[in-house]
C-alpha cells in the first residue's frame, strides 16, 4: 500500500471515529436526561420551534394564504349547512298540518329541466276526499305564476326566483302561509301578499296595485303573511287570492286545481291516511305523505339550488387553495435555499437527513395549524356576516341559528394542514439532501429550474395537451377529452414556467430604460425557478378570470348573433330573460298590438311541454305563419300555414336526431294524460328563437294550464319610423301590465343580462385568489430583500438613494406580476376557447368564440398595478436598511 493511500485511509477512519463519537455522545446525553424523568422534545422539533420564533415574519405570507383559503372554504360549508337546515326547518314547520298531498301522477320533463310539469286535478275531488274515513279536512290548492307591480309600477322580483300566486286556504293547518297583519281575502280583487314582497314593492295594507297573471288584475292588499315564520320563501313572491279568483286567473278553466292538501283525523298516521285515500282516487292521480311533500319541496328549493350554489363556491375555494399551494411552496423553497449553509452545518455535526426533513415539515405544519385554526374562526365569522348581509341585498336567509357541524370544521382544517405539508414536502426533501460540505460555501440564490430535461418534459406535456384538446373539440365535441387536455395544458404551463421566465422577463423588460430597471430585470432573471413559482400563483388567478371573461363574452356574442340573424322584427316585448320569475305576457297583448295601424305583424310565442314519442320536449305555441314574418326560420321544407290542430313544425337538427320528417307522425303525450297523433307538416332550419317544436294555439288550447307568452315579436308597417312605432306599441303594452318594449339591440342586451350578473359574482369570488397570489409576490420579495441585504447595503454605499432602491424592488415586482398576468391571459384565453368549442352545439347552434379586448386589457392593467402594490412593503423595508449593518450581514 502506498503512503498516500495509507494517509487517505487514516483520514477516513478518523472522520468515521469522530462521527461515531459524536453520535455516542448524543445518545449518552439523551439517556442521561431521560433518566432524570424529563420528556425531551426531539431535536428536529426544537430546531423548528426556534426557527419559527426567530423568523416568524418570513412566514406571514404563508400564514395569510392558508388563513384566507381555509376561511373561504369554512364560510362556504357553514353557510351551506345553515341554509340547508333553515330551509328544511321552514318547510317542515310550514307543512306540519298537511298529512297528505293529492296530485296528478303525470309528469312531463322537458330536456334541460330539473323539475317536471304536472297536470291539474279536479278541484271537486276535495269534497269527496273529505268524507273518506280518517280524513279531518281537505282543501284544493291552486298555484300559478303571478307577478306584483310595486307602488311605482315596476315589477317585483322576476330576476330568477319564481313569482307565484295561489288561493288562500282557510284551514290554517293546511295553509303554509300565516297571517301576520290584516285579514284573509273574501271578495274578488282582494289579496294577501307575503311580507317580504310587500316590503320590496313598498306596499301596505289597503294599497291597490296590479297582479300580472299574466293578464293584469287590479288588486287590493288586505293582508300580509309569513311563510314558516320568515317573510317569505327566500326571494319567492306570493299573492293569495280567493278560490274563485285563483280558478279564474291561474287555471285553464274553473274546477281545476294544482293539488289537494289533506289533514288526517286524530290517531291516523300519514301512511295510514295515504292508504285510505288510494281507493278514492281516480286514474292518473296519486297521494303522497305530507313528509314526503315537504322533503320534495326542500330538495326543489334548497337541495338543487344550494347544491349548485355550494358547488359553485367550492370551485372558487379550490382555486384559492390551489393558488395558496404555489405561494406556500415558493416560500419554503426560498427559505430552504437561504438556509443551505445552516442545514449543511446541522448535517456536519451529525444531524440525519430525516431530522432536517422533519424539522422543515414541522415548521410548515405549525404554520398550517395556526393559520387553519384562525381560518376556521374567520370563516364562521364570514358565514355569520353573510347571514346578516343577505337580507339587505334581497336574499333573506330563512330564520335560524348558524349551523356549525364537525364536518364543516374538520374538512377545512384537514385541507389547510395538507396544503401546508404537501407544499413544503419537496423543499423539505431538498433541505435533507444538503451536503455537509455546503457549509464551507457562501449561500447562493437558487438558480435551478431551467434545465433541458424540464424543457423537454414540459414541451412533450404541452404537445400531448394540445393533441388531446384538438381531439376533444374537433369533430364531435367531447367535454371529457377537452377537460383532460385543458388540465394537461395547465400542468405544462407550470412545468415550463422557469424555462419561459428567462425569455419572458427579457421581453417584458425590453421597453424599460435606466439603471434601476436594469437591476430589477437582472434580479428577476437571477432565479428563473423562483420567478416562475412566484408568478404561477398569479397566473392561475388571472387564467380563471380570463376563462370566465372569454366564455361570458362568447355567450353574449352568440346571443347577439342569434337576435341579429333570427329576429326580423322591429321591437320585442319580452318576459323574464332568465330564471323562473315573472308571469309572462298576456296572450291578448299580441292581437292588441297587431291591431295598431303602425304595426304590420305582431305574433306571440308561448311555451308548452309534452312528450314527443316518449321524450319530454318544450313546445313553442304560436301562429307559425305569422311567426315566419317576424323571425327568420331559414329554409322551410313543407308549409307553416296548414298546421291546424294536429300538425307540427320541427327544427331541422331536432328532426334529424329524432327521425322525423315532413309527412311522418309523432305521438304527443300532454300533462293532462291525453295522447294525440300529430303530423310533421314543416321542417325549418333555424331554431334560435323559435325552439325545436312549433304548434298552433288551437292544438295547445285543450291541454294548456295557465296561458302566457314569453315574447311578442313586432314588425312595423311600411313607412313607420322606429320612434313612432315603439311609442304606439308602448301605449298598448301599458294596458297589459306595463311590460318593457325593446328594440332589437335592447332585447339582445337584456337577454344577456344574466351573464353580466354571473361575471360580477365570479370577479368578486376570484378577488380572493388574486389577493393570495399578491401576498405570495410580496412575501417572496420580502425574503429576497432579506437574502440580498449585503448587496443592497453595497448599492447604498456606492451612492444609490432610497428612492432608487425602492424603484428597483418595485420594478422587479411589476416584472414578476407582468409575467404571471401574461401567462394567465394566454392560458385563460386558450381554456376559454376550449370551453366554447367543447360546449354542445354544432352548425347554427354552436357558440361564437369572442375575445373581449377591452376587458382583457383591463385585467392586464389590474395585474400590473397589483404587482406594484404588492411591492410596497418589501420596497419600504429595503429602503430602510442601515448601510453599515447591511454590508456587515453574513
Amino acid at each position: 500500500m502506498t503512503r498516500t493511500g495509507a494517509k487517505t485511509d487514516a483520514r477516513t477512519k478518523s472522520r468515521a471515529d469522530a462521527r461515531t463519537t459524536a453520535q455516542t455522545r448524543t445518545r449518552t446525553e439523551a439517556q442521561t436526561r431521560n433518566r432524570t424523568g424529563t420528556v425531551r422534545t426531539p431535536a428536529s422539533l426544537r430546531l423548528a420551534r426556534s426557527s419559527l420564533r426567530a423568523h416568524r415574519r418570513r412566514f406571514l405570507g404563508t400564514f395569510a394564504a392558508v388563513l384566507l383559503g381555509v376561511a373561504f372554504l369554512t364560510g362556504t360549508l357553514v353557510m351551506g349547512d345553515t341554509l340547508r337546515a333553515s330551509f328544511d326547518s321552514m318547510f317542515t314547520g310550514a307543512t306540519r298540518g298537511t298529512d297528505a298531498v293529492v296530485r296528478s301522477a303525470v309528469t312531463v320533463t322537458a330536456a334541460g329541466e330539473a323539475q317536471g310539469t304536472r297536470g291539474p286535478v279536479d278541484a271537486a275531488l276535495a269534497e269527496r276526499l273529505a268524507h273518506v274515513p280518517g280524513v279531518a279536512a281537505a282543501a284544493p290548492r291552486i298555484e300559478g305564476a303571478g307577478q306584483l307591480l310595486a307602488a311605482d309600477g315596476t315589477p317585483v322580483g322576476g330576476k330568477g326566483p319564481p313569482t307565484l300566486a295561489g288561493n288562500w286556504i282557510e284551514d290554517p293547518a293546511l295553509n303554509p302561509y300565516r297571517l301576520a297583519e290584516g285579514r284573509a281575502p273574501s271578495a274578488s280583487g282582494e289579496v294577501v301578499v307575503n311580507r317580504g314582497a310587500a316590503k320590496a314593492a313598498g306596499l301596505a295594507l289597503g294599497d291597490t296595485t296590479v297582479l300580472r297573471t299574466p293578464d293584469p288584475v287590479r288588486v287590493t292588499v288586505v293582508g300580509l303573511a309569513t311563510f314558516g315564520g320568515a317573510d317569505g320563501m327566500g326571494q319567492v313572491t306570493w299573492a293569495g287570492l280567493t278560490r274563485a279568483d285563483a280558478e279564474r286567473y291561474l287555471t285553464a278553466s274553473p274546477g281545476e286545481a294544482t293539488g289537494i292538501s289533506v289533514r288526517a283525523g286524530p290517531g291516523v298516521s300519514q301512511e295510514e291516511l295515504v292508504a285510505a285515500l288510494g281507493p278514492a282516487l281516480p286514474d292518473g292521480v296519486e297521494a303522497i305523505t305530507g313528509q314526503r311533500a315537504a322533503e320534495e319541496n326542500t330538495e326543489m328549493v334548497s337541495g338543487r339550488f344550494l347544491g349548485l350554489f355550494t358547488t359553485f363556491l367550492l370551485v372558487f375555494s379550490g382555486v384559492a387553495v390551489l393558488v395558496s399551494v404555489f405561494t406556500i411552496h415558493n416560500t419554503f423553497a426560498v427559505l430552504v435555499a437561504q438556509r443551505t449553509r445552516e442545514n449543511a452545518l446541522l448535517r456536519a455535526i451529525g444531524a440525519a437527513r430525516r431530522q432536517v426533513v422533519t424539522g422543515t415539515l414541522a415548521e410548515a405544519l405549525t404554520v398550517g395549524l395556526l393559520a387553519s385554526l384562525s381560518g376556521l374562526l374567520v370563516g364562521i365569522g364570514v358565514a355569520a356576516g353573510l347571514q346578516a348581509l343577505f337580507p339587505a341585498i334581497g336574499f333573506p336567509f330563512p330564520e335560524g341559528d348558524l349551523v356549525v357541524t364537525g364536518a364543516s370544521l374538520a374538512l377545512p382544517l384537514g385541507v389547510g394542514l395538507a396544503v401546508c405539508a404537501g407544499s413544503a414536502l419537496l423543499p423539505a426533501v431538498r433541505a435533507g439532501r444538503t451536503a455537509p460540505l455546503a457549509a464551507l460555501r457562501e449561500t447562493q440564490v437558487d438558480a435551478s429550474g431551467t434545465s433541458r430535461t424540464r424543457a423537454l418534459t414540459g414541451g412533450a406535456l404541452l404537445a400531448v395537451a394540445v393533441g388531446t384538446v384538438f381531439a376533444g373539440v374537433l369533430g364531435t365535441p367531447s367535454l371529457w377529452l377537452a377537460a383532460t387536455g385543458a388540465a394537461l395544458a395547465v400542468a405544462a404551463f407550470v412545468v415550463l414556467g422557469p424555462v419561459a421566465a428567462s425569455v419572458a422577463v427579457r421581453v417584458l423588460a425590453r421597453p424599460l430604460r435606466g439603471a434601476n430597471r436594469g437591476l430589477a430585470r437582472r434580479n428577476a432573471l437571477r432565479s428563473p425557478g423562483r420567478t416562475a413559482a412566484t408568478a404561477t400563483a398569479l397566473m392561475i388567478g388571472v387564467a380563471v378570470v380570463t376563462l370566465f371573461t372569454v366564455f361570458g363574452a362568447s355567450l353574449k356574442a352568440t346571443m347577439d348573433r342569434t337576435v341579429d340573424r333570427s329576429f326580423a322584427g322591429d321591437v320585442a316585448i319580452a318576459g323574464a330573460s332568465f330564471g323562473a320569475g315573472g308571469a309572462g305576457l298576456s296572450p291578448r297583448l299580441a292581437p292588441a298590438v297587431a291591431a295598431l295601424p303602425e304595426v304590420d305583424t305582431a305574433v306571440g310565442l308561448g311555451r308548452g311541454v309534452a312528450e314527443v314519442n316518449g321524450r319530454g320536449r318544450a313546445l313553442t305555441v304560436t301562429d307559425p305563419a305569422a311567426l315566419a314574418r317576424t323571425l327568420d326560420l331559414g329554409e322551410v321544407r313543407g308549409s307553416l300555414t296548414g298546421l291546424g290542430a294536429d300538425g307540427l313544425a320541427v327544427a331541422a337538427d331536432e328532426a334529424a336526431s329524432s327521425g322525423l320528417a315532413t309527412g311522418r307522425t309523432a305521438e304527443l303525450t300532454f300533462t293532462d294524460g291525453t295522447r294525440h297523433t300529430f303530423t310533421v307538416r314543416a321542417v325549418y332550419a333555424r331554431a334560435d328563437l323559435a325552439g325545436d317544436y312549433l304548434v298552433t294555439r288551437e292544438a295547445w288550447a285543450p291541454h294548456r294550464t295557465q296561458d302566457a307568452d314569453s315574447l311578442v315579436a313586432v314588425s312595423f308597417a311600411d313607412g313607420v319610423e322606429a320612434g313612432q312605432g315603439k311609442a304606439a306599441v308602448t301605449e298598448v303594452a301599458e294596458r297589459y301590465g306595463r311590460p318593457e318594449v325593446q328594440t332589437r339591440e335592447e332585447y339582445a342586451a337584456s337577454s344577456a343580462g344574466g351573464i353580466d350578473m354571473m361575471l360580477t359574482l365570479v370577479y368578486a369570488l376570484l378577488a380572493l385568489a388574486v389577493l393570495i397570489a399578491l401576498l405570495g409576490i410580496a412575501n417572496t420579495l420580502t425574503l429576497s430583500v432579506h437574502e440580498r441585504t449585503r448587496e443592497l447595503g453595497l448599492l447604498r454605499a456606492v451612492g444609490q438613494t432610497r428612492a432608487q432602491l425602492r424603484a428597483v424592488v418595485r420594478w422587479e415586482s411589476v416584472l414578476v406580476a407582468a409575467f404571471g398576468t401574461a401567462g394567465g391571459l394566454l392560458l385563460g384565453g386558450f381554456l376559454g376557447w376550449v370551453l366554447v368549442r367543447a360546449s354542445e352545439g354544432s352548425g347554427d347552434s354552436a357558440l361564437v368564440f369572442a375575445v373581449p379586448a377591452v376587458q382583457l386589457a383591463t385585467v392586464a392593467l389590474v395585474g400590473l398595478v397589483a404587482g406594484a402594490v404588492a411591492s410596497w412593503r418589501p420596497a419600504r423595508r429595503a429602503a430602510r436598511l442601515e448601510i453599515l449593518g447591511a454590508i456587515a450581514t453574513e
